[in-house]
């Protein structure tokens, strides 16, 4: 097994490409060990001193690291994980939780939510799936779009300049009644 690696726009964030499909649907954000026990390869991977988040999309794993390691002593050891995973057989993930990632929404707006997901799903996920992160609904009120950002995009130091000046632009390009694009945490 060869398993590629490549620099997101976040330093403190790789992209590990193991040359088969991660998850065969949706994503799966892990923003902490406390939160990957339903994934035998999270788990794994949080057991390199120094991994802070682990990010899986279709056919990568996007690891972010604590800003007191360099990649050069845990990028080893993190590819022994992933390539070991897939060695023992086990699943990526436990039961059916991969998800498509936007929040619901009901109401009077759900025609306007319906638009900015599909352009979110057409136009902004694919291109932020590259640079190892993903960009999902979380809520639209009075105009506003609120987006959680997930795996190289959390923390990315260009985020905030992806937002105002790419997905705010689109948004309100082909949906007047947005006004604005904000970021939310978990």
């Amino acid at each position: 097994m060869f398993i590629q690696t490549e620099s997101t726009p976040n330093p403190a964030t790789l992209k590990f490409l193991p040359g088969q499909t991660v998850l065969e649907a949706g994503t799966a954000d892990f923003p902490s060990a406390d939160t990957a026990e339903k994934s035998p390869l999270a788990s794994r991977i949080f057991g390199v001193d120094g991994v802070e988040g682990v990010f899986f999309g279709n056919d990568f794993v996007t690891v972010t690291k604590s800003d007191s390691v360099d990649w050069d002593h845990i990028k080893p050891a993190i590819l022994g994980a992933v390539m070991e995973h897939y060695q023992s057989g086990l699943p990526v993930m436990e039961g059916d939780s991969a998800t498509s990632g936007h929040a619901a929404h009901e109401g009077e707006d759900a025609e306007i939510v319906g638009q900015i997901k599909e352009l979110l799903d057409t136009r902004v996920r694919p291109a932020v799936a590259q640079d190892g992160g993903d960009i999902t609904f979380h809520g639209f009120e009075r105009g506003v779009v609120y987006l959680h950002m997930q795996g190289a995009c959390a923390g990315c130091p260009s985020s905030t300049l992806t937002l105002k000046m790419g997905i705010e632009n689109l948004l309100r390009h082909y949906i007047p009644e947005v006004t604005e694009v904000r970021p939310v945490g978990v």
